[in-house]
């Protein structure tokens, strides 16, 4: 873990895939503790307020490039990871996710424990990944062939996932 801040590229990575696939997209319902003001609308005390945090992860006033996936998104000129305030999958503010910190590690040890150990390559090459989610409550990633091969042995393995 002490690696983790310099590997920027890799946080961009993880970063931009949580932008990107946008898994979920509405925040947990909130509601307004008085009447507020919200570009010339008025909202009364207690209304209920879904976030869409799709609205912000996609936003082309934040993003270079929303409808792409683009790990640019989070480096700066220098290579060097940078946050940003749009970035929010997990809500923001006090009501915001409880396990953030620990989804965030688990997800980089994760990706980066396959990544040292494994390549991967999918049989149509990429452009036949179909990045389109199918919709339910959360937004689910198409299911797709992948082969993966383990870097320190001979072992080749087909997975088919369908």
């Amino acid at each position: 873990m002490e690696d983790r801040k310099s590997l920027h590229f890799s946080l961009a990575v993880i970063h931009e895939v949580q932008r990107f696939l946008d898994l979920i997209p509405l925040s947990i319902p909130h509601y307004t503790l008085n009447d507020i003001s919200f570009r010339g609308y008025t909202i009364p005390k207690d209304t209920v307020i879904i976030p869409l945090l799709h609205s912000v992860l996609k936003e082309e006033k934040q993003w270079a490039t929303p409808r792409s996936f683009n790990p640019q998104h989070f480096l700066d000129n220098n290579g060097n990871f940078k946050k940003s305030p749009a970035f929010m999958p997990f809500s923001a503010g006090k009501r915001n996710c409880v396990g953030e910190s620990l989804a965030r590690m688990e997800l980089f040890i994760f990706i980066v424990s396959l990544l040292q150990d494994f390549t991967f390559s999918c049989p149509g090459g990429p452009d036949s990944i179909n990045l389109i989610p199918e919709y339910s409550s959360f937004l689910n990633v198409q299911s797709y062939s992948l082969v993966e091969a383990l870097q320190q042995g001979c072992l080749h393995q087909l997975l088919v996932k369908q």
